[in-house]
């Protein structure tokens, strides 16, 4: 079973990058820079006054995707640990689920503030917001680490009764 705990292992680090990243995206005020400052969701930065942004339809559902994200990635991330723990654990699909329902909210946040935000001028995307583009690989690929380690887990199961002779 080195393969499974290997996928695992491998699915819980990728989600914790993808949490850190994602977190540190989030919190951050450098989604977009202009001259003479910069802006996140939650707040703009101009002249080194940073003051909150009055509510915006699109910014309010980005933050709202990006904070459902980074919570059901947390989610995702404290069950593949569970299953990490526990070996008796069959909870992999639900698992790879969760970060694949993560990737999908971070990818619908950062599509609709690149939509609202790309033909704007003298405007350049910064490293919040990349960070959260970075964030979405990981997501995914922990997911698909977590649905290997259960089809691993549901073949060997499969097989398990067969008399195997090499």
């Amino acid at each position: 079973m080195g393969v499974k705990r290997s996928l695992q292992r491998g699915g819980i680090l990728l989600g914790f990058f993808a949490k850190i990243l994602m977190i540190l995206s989030t919190a951050t005020n450098y989604w977009i820079r202009y001259p003479g400052g910069h802006r996140g969701l939650w707040q703009e930065c101009n002249a080194g006054t940073c003051s909150n942004i009055p509510c915006q339809t699109m910014l309010a559902v980005t933050g709202a995707y990006m904070v459902l994200a980074a919570g059901s990635g947390i989610v995702g991330l404290v069950m593949g640990l569970r299953i990490l723990c526990h070996e008796g654990d069959a909870r992999g699909q639900t698992t790879s689920s969760i970060f694949f329902l993560c990737g999908l909210l971070l990818l619908l946040a950062l599509t609709g503030y690149t939509v609202e935000n790309a033909w704007k001028n003298d405007v350049f995307f910064s490293w919040s917001y990349f960070s959260g583009w970075l964030a979405l690989p990981f997501s995914i690929l922990a997911g698909i680490y977590f649905l290997l380690a259960d089809m691993v887990v549901q073949s060997t199961d499969a097989i398990s009764g067969f008399p195997v002779y090499l």
